[in-house]
């Protein structure tokens, strides 16, 4: 907002008639105080936009008026004017607050000039926070992030208890379920909305470039550093870095990445002096990292550094009251963005879409959204613009474990038996055997909940005999 009202404090009077008729040219109010008492007194009953206050003047100062100011209205923008053109002056009204300092006398396209730069600043600051109400309504959860299942008001519970602190959060989940969507969310909703927001992905960058990107290097580093640059640790400085795939990232680094979660400080590339980083770290991975320390491939101590707020996000397949409002959102944005007419699905196309189990996750859904219309002339999307999802739902309902046994064992085994004709004599029972006894051993597992003497009971096989088939066959056991 532009501004409109001025109040001119001078126990000068010729300056305090100077300064009124060239602001007054100009298409301003002006209310004029011979004092520092006055001008206090007219601060207090009224708004301004502007104040040019002199530095020494009977009863309060420019100096004083500048504490009062802070407590009267923090949003006031004003500029000191003073004779003595003295250091300790300009940095003192600076540190109490001075938006400028001007030094008499002056011409009066200083004032102006003044006046214009005032005047863009309240413009940006309208701006910021324009847009800080803008991306805080965007990523607010209920409505940037969609679904209604349980699964995701838990996780809506836990963004809105963590967001307005600094502490660690650790995103579990597999790909595409939107880790990155909800540590926006996180960042957004926090302290820190209008600092930088900073995501990198710790397996999509080579080992030898990664400690580079995120702690930078200073010049002639390595062959090629022709210059300094920052990394993303200091790019986030002030606000949130999003450290994706952090399962991917080496043991080495994964000690740099400790000390500046213990230190709060980082060494660029080349370079000795530590340099102080105020950061937020959300990290996200879709391997299992506790079962990575057990093996001795993530460093324990980071684990628990960055496990101080865990957040799984359920992949879709679990939470299928989610896919019909998924799809309704992901329609719209797509016909947005390729500015096209809304287009809808045909009941039996929703019904399809919905029974499909997206190993994809939320991802596989955009996308294919995004295919259907753009690829769709139609106003009404069916079944023939979701072929792809048909061909591919054979294969994946043989690998989906909400399938009951039976159904398991009945795929495969009619799989077998379409392709008699291409088999050896001897071998159907070999073949039914190798394709039926991975889902059945993981069946029984999932039922006793990884408890391996029970299903090797169940089984009626040896406790040793299943452990094998278990290695053999690239069972994960998971256990409750």
């Amino acid at each position: 907002m532009a501004i409109q009202r001025i109040l001119v404090a001078d126990d000068e009077e010729s300056m305090r008639w100077v300064l009124s008729k060239a602001l007054k040219k100009k298409g301003f109010a002006v209310d004029l105080a011979a004092d520092g008492d006055e001008a206090l007194r007219l601060l207090r009953t009224h708004a301004y936009d502007l104040a040019i206050l002199d530095i020494k003047m009977p009863g309060l100062t420019g100096l004083d008026l500048l504490e009062r100011v802070r407590e009267l209205a923090s949003d006031l923008l004003v500029v000191i004017m003073t004779a003595e053109a003295s250091m300790k002056n300009a940095v003192e009204a600076m540190k109490r607050g001075a938006y400028d300092y001007i030094t008499k006398p002056f011409d009066l396209d200083v004032i102006d000039a003044i006046v214009e730069k005032v005047n863009r600043a309240r413009e940006m600051t309208t701006q910021v926070t324009h847009l800080k109400e803008e991306l805080k309504e965007r990523y607010q959860p209920e409505k940037a992030i969609i679904g209604n299942s349980p699964a995701m008001r838990e996780v809506y519970k836990i963004i809105g208890k963590v967001a307005p602190s600094d502490v660690t959060v650790l995103l579990q989940g597999e790909s595409g379920t939107g880790k990155e969507l909800i540590a926006r969310a996180l960042h957004f909703n926090s302290k820190r909305l209008g600092k930088p927001f900073v995501a990198i992905n710790c397996a999509a960058i080579p080992k030898e470039l990664l400690e580079s990107e995120l702690f930078g290097f200073e010049k002639g580093a390595f062959t090629g550093a022709v210059e300094r640059k920052l990394g993303k640790f200091e790019q986030a400085n002030g606000g949130t870095i999003f450290l994706d795939e952090i399962g991917d990232m080496p043991l080495d680094l994964q000690a740099k990445i400790l000390r500046v979660l213990q230190e709060r400080e980082v060494v660029r590339t080349g370079g000795t002096q530590s340099i102080s980083v105020d950061v937020r770290i959300v990290a996200a991975t879709n391997q299992d990292l506790e079962a990575m320390v057990a093996r001795k491939e993530f460093r324990e101590d980071l684990f628990y550094r960055l496990n101080v707020v865990p957040i799984l996000l359920a992949p879709l397949r679990e939470r299928k009251d989610d896919v019909p409002p998924l799809i309704d959102y992901f329609l719209e944005k797509a016909c947005q963005e390729m500015d096209v007419p809304l287009k809808q699905c045909s009941p039996e196309a929703l019904r399809h879409l919905a029974a499909y189990s997206w190993p994809g996750n939320v991802r596989e859904l955009e996308n294919t959204i995004k295919r259907a219309v753009i690829l769709s002339s139609d106003p009404l999307l069916t079944m023939a613009d979701f072929a792809g999802i048909s061909s591919r739902k054979g294969a994946d309902r043989a690998q989906n474990e909400e399938l009951s046994l039976e159904g398991i064992v009945d795929l495969k085994l009619r799989g077998c038996l379409s392709n008699m004709d291409k088999m050896e004599s001897g071998d159907v029972y070999a073949m039914v055997l190798e394709q039926v006894e991975r889902p059945l051993i993981c069946f029984v597992l999932e039922k006793t909940r990884g408890n391996q003497v029970k299903a090797a009971d169940i089984l009626g096989i040896n406790r040793n005999t299943l452990r094998k088939k278990i290695q053999d066959l690239g069972i994960e056991v998971k256990k409750d």
